[in-house]
């Protein structure tokens, strides 16, 4: 088989450059028949370059095609397929020349595989099988380095030190990094010196001086570029910007701007009041400018205290505690700021700290007067006579110590008037007799006002304590009632016996008996020590009797003098169970075994009686008020509310209002009445017409409402006095027409008389009654 021989030729013109070629392949015939002989070649024949961006006013020729069976004949046509045939590279059917048509980027394609073959031109029968080759577009420098990320912003902590990163920026060519020098980039820095500093190959940006100062600037604007071909010249380049902000460190002491300050408060001013604000000064930000105060000196840090404010900036000088002018007029003190956070690093620019000194003075204010004491407390026995002397308060006018100063004491605080004050030298005094079982503590609020200005005024609270004297004899703690058992044992304890005394240490009181008991009885009292005493049987009991037993008591207490009381325990004798508890008393005893005491039955008798009386007094009030609904019932009687007791009538109702608005719309005036028929009046006729008599026979509806109707136009007493009245329009649209009186002629003979089936509908009802015809006679 014959080869195809392949020649193309890189057609470059001025540039200087040929691509690869294909080595021809030669045969000759041999004793089996024709031999294929390669020539040796060195390059690999199926690679092809064409340079980008060539463009010509021809299409460029870049190779040529050629076959060895090509004769010259004009017999081989030449064809070519693939990526870009007859659009991008166009070929000569005759010759083999190929051509490319257009510029080429190898940014948007770099390689193209195409498809070659040799037929006959007559037959189109292939002459050698097809064979595919790559045409390469040879890259050129031709694009420019870019950055993507582009413009960065960085932060590096000032006062860093030299080569500190801050940054890397990366650029990208587009060019074929594998061709040449076209993608090689180098960095430099552009606007930025001497600042910072980038590397030539990774972008990585620097800090290039020490001890930047964010205070003497806070940012940089650093312009980086990428160069390609290595950095030489004609290589294209590109640029970026990088905006470089130093943030804050501590590195910044507090300094007060001025060594003194002055400021004055006036002597009346509280705890917390401000005095003034100290603004130490520190040029860093955020937690590293924050500050704390103190006061150095012993004296200012009594009287005054400082803090710093919400921000952490300022420092607040406020009173601590209450200033008197007189007592000291000026304060002098030292103040320090220092910084709350410190950083290490940093010390060397140190101290983080200031002082400045401080003078407050204390201007003098009208101030009300001042007590001698915050409080007083004074005592006075009881039961002395009014105007005793309890004590003296004492005021003094700082401002002016020789004023004159009025005391009073404030009414809520002596609402029962138990005491007097002088108004001149404050001297307390009883105005009543006072008892300490009463009150013991009484709380005054004595007010002092200067003379000469009454606004100036001051409170003072005095306690006054009243002491005790012996006033009250001793008594029992409560009336003892008791009982013994007519079986109890001699010398059996009956009841223990508590004495009270109101005066202080009452409870020491001695107990006796004052005399027998009877004259048969008698018991024995045993004083315990501690304010109470035993009543007991005595060792040889008398009989028991049936009245029960008064025992006097003598009490009397330890005081100076001594004083006494007498007191009776009723003591009553029962007869009582084996447990102890009592089955009965002897008659007159006031003890009951069971059952409910006089006292808790007339209780009971009590509430029952108020409970019906409650209940009658209730019943009366009702039936008053229905009496009286009754009665209003009864009277209210309106013009259109009218009572009936029949059916009919009602003429007497009817006087009191003219029902002529009630008049059918439809009807004509009524006829003059007849001759010698009585004019009709709005009053209510003396006699009444006589009716006249039903025909005899069967009933003939038509005829019978025929004859009333003649009688109601006849009689003068038809309303308007009857108060049927109402009911007399039935209004329009009715088939048989109004059967009222009131639109009905006067006199004239009845018609005929229609059967009830011809009313209409809605005197079916009424048709079916009475309307029905009589059979017919056989």
């Amino acid at each position: 088989m014959w080869g195809l021989a392949r020649l193309l030729l890189a057609w470059l013109g001025g540039w200087g450059c040929v691509g690869p070629l294909a080595a021809p392949v030669h045969a000759r015939a041999g004793p089996r028949g024709p031999t294929l002989l390669r020539a040796r070649r060195s390059w690999v024949w199926n690679q092809f370059f064409v340079i980008e961006e060539y463009a010509g006013p021809e299409p460029v020729l870049i190779g040529k095609l050629h076959s060895d069976v090509d004769r010259g004949e004009g017999r081989t046509k030449y064809l070519l397929t693939g990526e870009g045939a007859g659009t991008v590279f166009v070929i000569d059917e005759a010759t083999g020349n190929i051509h490319v048509t257009k510029s080429l980027d190898r940014e948007e394609k770099a390689q193209y595989v195409l498809l070659a073959q040799a037929v006959d031109r007559a037959s189109n029968r292939p002459l050698e099988p097809p064979s595919e080759f790559i045409i390469k577009v040879q890259d050129i420098n031709d694009n420019p380095p870019v950055f993507p990320l582009g413009p960065y912003h960085a932060t590096v902590p000032e006062m860093s030190n030299v080569g500190t990163s801050v940054i890397q920026v990366t650029a990208q060519d587009a060019d074929d990094p594998s061709y040449g020098n076209s993608a090689k980039l180098v960095y430099t820095v552009l606007d930025g010196l001497p600042f910072f500093s980038v590397d030539p190959q990774t972008g990585v940006v620097r800090t290039a001086i020490p001890n930047m100062d964010r205070e003497t600037q806070e940012e940089f604007l650093v312009v980086i570029q990428a160069k390609d071909m290595g950095g030489h010249t004609g290589g294209l380049s590109g640029s970026t910007t990088v905006t470089v902000t130093l943030s804050d460190v501590n590195d910044n002491p507090p300094k007060f701007p001025q060594s003194l300050y002055q400021f004055s408060v006036v002597e009346t001013a509280g705890p917390g009041t401000l005095v003034g604000r100290l603004q130490a000064q520190d040029p860093d930000l955020g937690d590293n400018a924050l500050m704390a105060y103190s006061i150095l000196d012993g004296e200012g840090a009594e009287a005054f205290s400082i803090s710093a404010d919400s921000q952490g900036q300022d420092g607040l000088l406020t009173v601590r505690k209450p200033l008197d002018f007189e007592t000291r007029r000026s304060y002098s003190f030292r103040v320090e700021a220092t910084n709350t956070l410190i950083d290490p690093a940093y010390l060397r620019r140190g101290p983080f700290k200031d002082v400045a000194s401080v003078r407050v003075t204390v201007q003098d204010a009208p101030e009300p007067p001042a007590f001698t004491q915050a409080a007083y407390h004074l005592v006075v026995p009881e039961n002395k006579a009014p105007g005793t002397l309890v004590g003296r308060i004492s005021a003094v006018d700082l401002d002016s110590p020789a004023s004159p100063i009025r005391y009073s004491i404030l009414p809520h605080s002596d609402p029962e008037h138990c005491f007097s004050i002088k108004p001149e030298d404050g001297t307390l005094r009883t105005a009543v007799s006072l008892d300490r079982e009463a009150r013991v503590w009484h709380n005054l609020t004595v007010l002092a006002t200067e003379l000469d200005s009454s606004a100036q005024a001051s409170r003072v609270p005095v306690a006054v304590r009243t002491l005790d004297e012996n006033d009250n004899a001793p008594q029992l703690a409560e009336p003892y009632d008791t009982f013994v058992c007519d079986s109890a044992a001699p010398g059996q304890l009956i009841q223990l016996i508590r004495t009270l005394d109101r005066d202080e240490d009452g409870n020491s009181s001695r107990v006796s008996l004052q005399g027998p008991a009877g004259p048969d009885a008698n018991f024995t009292v045993q004083d315990n020590g501690d304010g109470s005493a035993s009543l007991r049987l005595p060792p040889r009991p008398a009989p028991p009797r049936q009245a029960p037993y008064l025992v006097p008591i003598e009490l009397w207490d330890w005081g100076q003098p001594a004083l006494r009381s007498t007191a009776t325990v009723t003591v009553s004798v029962c007869h009582c169970r084996p447990d102890g508890s009592v089955a009965f008393c002897r008659p007159g005893a006031q003890l009951a075994p069971a059952g409910l005491s006089t006292g808790a039955l007339l209780a009971i008798v009590t509430c029952v009686g108020t409970l019906l009386a409650l209940a009658v007094l209730f019943a009366a009030l009702r039936r008053q008020k229905q009496e009286a609904l009754m009665v209003l019932e009864e009277e209210d009687v309106r013009e259109n509310i009218i009572t009936y007791d029949d059916e009919g009538g009602g003429e007497e109702d009817t006087e009191a209002f003219d029902i002529a608005a009630l008049q059918n719309p439809d009807g004509a005036a009524p006829p003059p009445p007849p001759p010698g028929a009585p004019a009709r009046r709005d009053v209510l006729p003396r006699a009444r017409a006589p009716r006249a008599p039903r025909p005899p026979g069967p009933a003939d509806v038509a005829q019978l409402l025929a004859l009333r109707l003649r009688e109601a136009d006849e009689d003068p007493g038809v309303p308007p006095y009857d108060s049927v009245q109402v009911y007399g329009y039935e209004g329009r649209g009715s088939s048989c027409g109004s059967l009222s009186s009131l639109g009905s002629e006067a006199g004239g003979a009845p018609g005929p008389a229609e059967p009830p089936d011809d009313w209409g509908p809605l005197f079916r009802t009424l048709a079916e009654l009475y309307g029905a015809k009589e059979p017919a006679a056989p």
